[in-house]
């Protein structure tokens, strides 16, 4: 834990050197290089040109030129989530740096360790209007961990220091350096480590020990306990411990949208992911449950329908890095501040000895939930048209690529299927964009996550209205030799407003038909956009050429994969809780709710 004037650890031992006369820019170089980054993604300007010059030389450091600011943001995104580095973003400043705010928001939101670095105007010109000028501070400060002005080149060194030991640290996030380009010009006396002082940032990793017996305690005396597994377990690299903990106690675990993976699809215990659109089983479990077990999530409205509702005969045990999650939602009956990583392992030690004279039994508690499981099995209807069905689509997606893959999703529909019908075994194989539900994530994701794992198969699941907001980064990937695989869910529509539009809005379809599927004008054309591109395009429209296609797609490594998958727009996802409803109201497919017994 860093104290107020320590020197910023670092991923590999640095002697230090003697001082050395280099510019602002060329320290900027030299600290990423020093910290152990390998990857940056970015876009040069006029504000941030003093660093690209010594980038060229740079040979520790690979930059990959994007098209578009947000594929940086996003890639660095990708990158981080898939291997759990540090991302790093670079761009110029005013609409280069404004670029990033979409990225760096969906980073906050999701608590991946990001770095923005951004180019500002020269000091003296601050505040005046220049061009391309932006408080780019000001902007991102909501929305950071930490934003950092730099006017002086000296401080640079330690700043970029403290930009990663912030990021990575704690509950992850973005951090933002925003650079005058004066301090890039200027020369100073560089020397390595730099002292750290970060006066008030002490994260909390190990928890009270009073707190843990508590937790332990309330777990053994349960009769229907659930474990509530959110991101923060994948985010601290806690799936062991939290496999362990589960084993130990029988309890049912369910896994948010962010925590996918976290926990294996395949044991017996997961009841699968909670939610607007979750499991039937997952739903009722933490609505009939007496302890719900929080571990790293935040009680977010997706997951909890009507806060008010939600659970209401459980008692809370709530374990989070971030204190200020704690009780922020769902007031905890036993609030636990660490690091899940070693807070696991404490409570189950506690949970262990608690129950050193008595077993739990839970066996009417999983006969419940096991004949929940029998009855409402997650399922979808064939179309009426005679399209495809997206979750068929998906669904051979996973079981052809299997649980070694990387999947990236947009936001909507088919982010949704991608979480229910690919099965996830193993952490930082599902990345999306849960809290911000940011279209576009998908392609600059997936680029991001197989430059971090490059022997890895990448997808990224998109729809059409998705992949239209990025789908410039293929030129990225083709230049590159970044060779993801691209699923276009093409109902020609922007799918989950249709969804909702059909259900709440008597099917007044407002601005959501995209014309880029059947039966259209197909503006663009797939397949012509990614042959224009230099990735493999391919289109399919009937159930027998979906293995083939998507064989193709593994089959190729030498350049970007798009598949246009021609589906449905009638298709919907099921099951769902209307918003701002009991979460006991789940309907399980149109006009078809599970009965329920919540309590007045």
């Amino acid at each position: 834990m860093t104290t107020e004037s320590s020197p910023v650890p670092s991923p590999a031992p640095v002697p230090p050197g003697a001082p050395v006369e280099i510019t602002g820019a060329e320290a900027v170089v030299r600290s990423l290089e020093l910290l152990g980054i390998t990857d940056v993604f970015g876009l040069p300007g006029g504000a941030i040109l003093p660093v690209y010059d010594p980038l060229l030389d740079s040979r520790k450091l690979r930059h990959i030129l994007v098209r578009h600011e947000q594929g940086a943001g996003h890639a660095a995104e990708g990158y981080a989530s898939s291997s759990g580095k540090l991302g790093v973003a670079i761009a110029t400043s005013g609409p280069g740096a404004t670029n990033l705010v979409t990225a760096i928001a969906d980073a906050h939101m999701d608590s991946v360790p990001l770095l923005a670095i951004t180019g500002q105007v020269f000091s003296n010109l601050m505040g005046t209007d220049a061009f391309q000028e932006a408080d780019i501070v000001g902007i991102t400060m909501p929305i950071t961990k930490h934003s950092f002005l730099v006017k002086r080149a000296e401080e640079i060194p330690a700043t970029i220091a403290a930009a990663y030991h912030i990021a990575t640290t704690g509950r992850p996030g973005p951090v933002l350096v925003d650079i005058t380009k004066d301090a890039q010009q200027a020369t100073f006396s560089f020397r390595w480590p730099p002292k750290v002082d970060l006066p008030g940032y002490r994260p909390i990793t190990k928890a009270h020990g009073k707190q843990v017996a508590a937790a332990a305690q309330l777990l053994a005396e349960a009769k229907r306990p659930v474990l509530y597994v959110g991101g923060g377990v994948i985010r601290s690299h806690a799936s062991e411990e939290l496999l362990a903990l589960a084993e130990a106690t029988n309890a049912p675990v369910v896994t948010t949208l962010m925590a996918r993976g976290a926990f294996p699809d395949s044991h017996h215990q997961h009841l699968g992911m909670p939610g607007m659109h979750g499991t039937v089983p997952a739903v009722l479990a933490l609505q009939e449950a007496d302890l719900l077990v929080a571990l790293g999530a935040r009680f977010d409205d997706r997951v909890t329908g009507k806060a008010p509702l939600f659970a209401p005969n459980a008692k809370v045990v709530h374990v989070d890095i971030d204190p200020a999650e704690i009780s922020k939602i769902r007031t905890a009956d036993v609030p636990i501040v660490g690091d899940l990583k070693d807070v696991l392992v404490d409570l189950l030690s506690g949970y262990r000895e608690a129950t050193a004279s008595t077993t739990p039994d839970l066996e009417e508690w999983w006969a419940t939930l096991d004949g929940l499981r029998s009855e409402f099995p997650l399922g979808y209807s064939q179309p009426s048209d005679g399209l495809l069905a997206p979750q068929y689509v998906i669904e051979r997606i996973g079981q052809l690529t299997g649980p070694e893959g990387v999947f990236a999703a947009g936001v909507g529909q088919h982010q949704m299927w991608a979480a229910q019908f690919i099965k996830y075994e193993r952490p930082n194989s599902w990345l999306n964009s849960g809290g911000a539900g940011t279209m576009g994530y998908a392609v600059p994701a997936a680029m991001g996550a197989k430059v971090a794992q490059p022997d890895r198969v990448v997808w990224a699941i998109d729809g059409d209205g998705c992949f239209q907001m990025t789908n410039q980064e293929l030129a990225t990937c083709t230049l590159n030799d970044i060779p993801i695989k691209v699923a276009i869910i093409n109902n020609s529509s922007l799918g989950m407003v249709r969804q909702w539009q059909t259900l709440f809005y008597d099917g007044r379809y407002s601005n959501t038909d995209l014309q880029t599927g059947h039966d259209t004008v197909r503006v663009p054309d797939f397949v012509k956009l990614a042959d224009s591109y230099g990735a493999l395009g391919i289109r399919v429209t009937k159930e027998e050429e979906v293995d083939d296609a998507i064989r193709l797609a593994l089959e190729t490594n030498d350049r970007p994969v798009v598949i246009d998958f021609v589906v449905s727009a009638d298709a919907m996802v099921w099951p769902m809780v209307p918003q701002g409803v009991s979460n006991s109201y789940i309907q399980y497919a149109r006009d078809h709710s599970p009965a329920f017994s919540e309590e007045d």
